[in-house]
């Protein structure tokens, strides 16, 4: 399916969004709730908390807050696990993503990723998956003064490939990406197939479109045209 679009510019969320990462961390958990000798939480459960990240695993599994005393080595010990199953990553892209990233890069499109998740991580998951020279933009946390939901790192990575905010979609699966996606003036896609919390309702974040199928996504860019 051809990409035939005036869209300049696609960005991602990361975790939910572009790659499906749960089962990463599914093993990661379950290696640290072994560890500490306590029942991992459910496959369910880490797919609905991965896109709030390492902390809120760790509330998720271990009831424990930031600022207690045993959250910090917790949370140490979780990231040096996913840092060692990255090495052999479970990760794969989303259905019809691939194709997306073939069409862009065809059609000399600019793609990139924008995310909260740190930028050790990030880089290492998209190298071990041949995506990271690809990658035309990628914003993490410690490139910006402030995340999203923030629009600032969305308006750095629309600067970096010099592409026009009203001819860029951002596609996430949390709210914060909507808010930040409105916020910059881009055009807000919802993957409402990602990891959304038990109460989310992509309907509520006032997105533009909601994507529910990832590989609709061609289609639905097909549907963007510009004078």
């Amino acid at each position: 399916m051809a990409l035939k679009t005036s869209i300049e510019c696609v960005l991602f969320d990361l975790d939910g969004t572009l790659i499906d990462t749960a089962p990463d961390f599914i093993k990661v958990m379950q290696r640290l709730c072994a560890e500490q000798k306590t029942d991992a939480p459910t496959d369910r459960q880490i797919y609905q908390t991965v896109s709030d990240g390492a902390r809120a695993l760790v509330e998720l599994a271990f009831a424990v807050k930031e600022g207690e005393d045993e959250f910090p080595a917790l949370r140490e010990r979780l990231l040096d696990l996913y840092e060692e199953q990255l090495a052999n990553t479970e990760a794969t892209l989303y259905p019809g993503m691939a194709m997306l990233l073939d069409e862009c890069d065809k059609q000399n499109i600019a793609w990139g990723i924008v995310t909260n998740k740190p930028e050790k991580y990030t880089r290492i998951l998209l190298s071990n998956m041949a995506l990271l020279s690809r990658c035309r933009t990628l914003i993490c946390p410690e490139q910006v003064e402030f995340r999203k939901p923030h629009p600032e790192p969305i308006f750095m990575a629309c600067q970096q490939v010099a592409c026009n905010t009203e001819r860029t979609v951002y596609i996430g699966d949390h709210q914060r990406d909507m808010q930040a996606a409105k916020s910059a003036d881009v055009i807000a896609i919802a993957a409402s197939y990602g990891y959304l919390g038990p109460d989310a309702k992509a309907e509520d974040w006032y997105a533009d479109f909601i994507l529910k199928d990832p590989e609709n996504i061609i289609d639905l860019l097909n549907l963007l045209q510009f004078a």
